[in-house]
């Protein structure tokens, strides 16, 4: 039953969850700790973090992890990573058999730039959603993530420096402060 829990779970999951893994955490979210109460939140911040360090998509990584937590094998990971990959697959699928039609259509062009503003909004939303006691202390008061996050945004942001560079950078200094 919980193989098809799972299934059902991340195939919505991965139908609705538009704009690509950091939009379809909140989603996820919900889903595995309040829903089905699969994950605890502790679990889920850690599953998140695992999933950032893990090569390929945070959103497949996700699954494929809580898969795994939710059945205790390996099986319970591979039904979840199939579910949330399989509707992109019909739906780019689907897709390409229609694109060249549409692709000069006024209406489409207008879904499309809506479809961009939606993802920016989900997108936040994940990120509000890691903004916890887990990451920054209890009441989220612990000054030195706060100024850890905000170094490595300016970073980022303005000083252009790689992500990848900003996370090992921050990583060490979460190391040595901890």
């Amino acid at each position: 039953m919980i193989y098809l829990q799972l299934f059902l779970t991340f195939f919505k999951i991965g139908l609705f969850g538009f704009g690509g893994g950091y939009a379809m955490l909140s989603m996820i979210q919900y889903e595995i700790v309040e829903h089905h109460a699969w994950l605890t939140s502790t679990e889920f911040t850690n599953m998140v973090a695992v999933s950032q360090i893990t090569p390929g998509p945070i959103g497949i990584n996700s699954a494929t992890y809580a898969g795994f937590l939710a059945t205790g094998n390996v099986l319970g990971s591979a039904v979840a990573t199939l579910a949330i990959m399989l509707p992109s697959f019909i739906i780019v699928a689907l897709l390409a058999l229609i694109i060249s039609k549409v692709k000069n259509n006024v209406y489409f062009n207008g879904a499309m730039r809506l479809l961009r503003i939606a993802v920016i909004g989900l997108i936040a939303a994940a990120a509000l959603l890691l903004i916890n006691e887990e990451n920054f202390g209890a009441g989220c008061r612990d000054i030195i993530s706060w100024l850890l996050f905000a170094a490595t945004f300016v970073a980022t942001k303005w000083l252009k420096v790689h992500p990848i560079l900003a996370i090992v950078i921050a990583a060490v200094v979460g190391i040595i402060i901890y």
